[in-house]
């Protein structure tokens, strides 16, 4: 396993247990990051207009189409630390 692929598991783990929760906002900037840096461009349909949370999240990961999957890794890893995750 590459040095960037163990700190983006580090990185996963360590958001699980922030010091405070992040806002709605930077909470989905982690989901996107996260789906984008594990699973590449969005996949599947966006979920129906009564499901707010699931629409918001596919929303996010869409937004994201077209960033790789290693840079996706480093923001989240960034981002992670930003927010006070140590690993």
């Amino acid at each position: 396993m590459s040095d960037e692929s163990l700190n983006f598991e580090k990185a996963a783990e360590a958001a699980k247990s922030l010091p405070e929760r992040p806002d709605d906002q930077t909470m989905l900037r982690l989901y996107a990051l996260y789906k984008q840096g594990s699973s590449g461009d969005v996949q599947g349909s966006k979920p129906g207009f009564f499901d707010f949370v699931g629409a918001a999240k596919y929303e996010a990961w869409e937004k994201l189409r077209g960033t790789s999957q290693e840079d996706a890794r480093t923001q989240y890893v960034d981002l992670v630390r930003k927010l006070g995750g140590t690993f």
